[in-house]
């Protein structure tokens, strides 16, 4: 089952968002100020912005808002900082747009669109679960990632994960943070594979993953 929002309100079906309380604490953790600010909790936004991506059975996945965001940190015990949630949404709700770009590049041509497009079911956060690509790539010498999705994705009632790894990339100057989102359907079974297999032998010279600089709003 998909994890909630950072709200406990589960009466409407777009009251979540593919971003789970361990990806909350993980990127308030990054992108942290570490500074003090004057910014009261109250001043924070309760708007909520509707994702382009289609959930299951209709609509779409819902982001938390700046409040929301911040209150799930506080229960925690995480002692978010207010200001920070103006940077950290903006970012959170990106790189989730990002990963998804990524998903419909995969699914692209494979016959999503005979009934209306692609879809996420559900999705898990898994930042203790290193993916074995992930793994390899550490035991290489590579930086390992600062968090993992699985998400389960319906293209006409067929099911398929994805596996998304999360990396922290080279800031070009001090006000850009820089992502890797490498994105790919599991290798759970044949059709996972046969995708894998296609874009290896179709982009031998590419890489796959991709970098996104995503800059906080000034």
């Amino acid at each position: 089952m998909a994890e909630k929002c950072p709200v406990d309100n589960g009466q409407h079906s777009g009251d979540s968002c593919p971003v789970g309380q361990s990806t909350r604490s993980a990127w308030t953790t990054l992108f942290s100020t570490k500074q003090s600010s004057q910014l009261r909790s109250s001043s924070l936004s309760s708007e909520r912005e509707v994702s382009s991506i289609p959930r299951t059975p209709d609509g779409n996945w819902v982001y938390p808002s700046e409040a929301q965001f911040f209150a799930a940190m506080a229960r925690k015990n995480h002692n978010p900082q207010a200001s920070d949630m103006k940077t950290i949404v903006p970012i959170h709700n990106a790189v989730n747009e990002r990963a998804w770009s990524e998903v419909l590049k995969w699914e692209a041509g494979r016959g999503g669109e005979r009934c209306g497009g692609v879809k996420l079911v559900n999705f898990k956060g898994r930042p203790n679960d290193m993916s074995p690509k992930a793994w390899m790539m550490t035991f290489l010498g590579y930086s390992a990632p600062f968090d993992r999705h699985d998400w389960i994705v319906d293209r006409c009632d067929t099911k398929i994960r994805y596996v998304i790894d999360f990396y922290t990339g080279r800031a070009t100057d001090s006000s850009n943070v820089s992502f890797y989102l490498d994105v790919r359907p599991a290798l759970d079974d044949w059709e996972g594979v046969k995708m894998r297999l296609e874009s290896a032998f179709g982009g031998l010279f590419g890489p796959s993953a991709r970098e996104n600089g995503i800059a906080p709003p000034s």
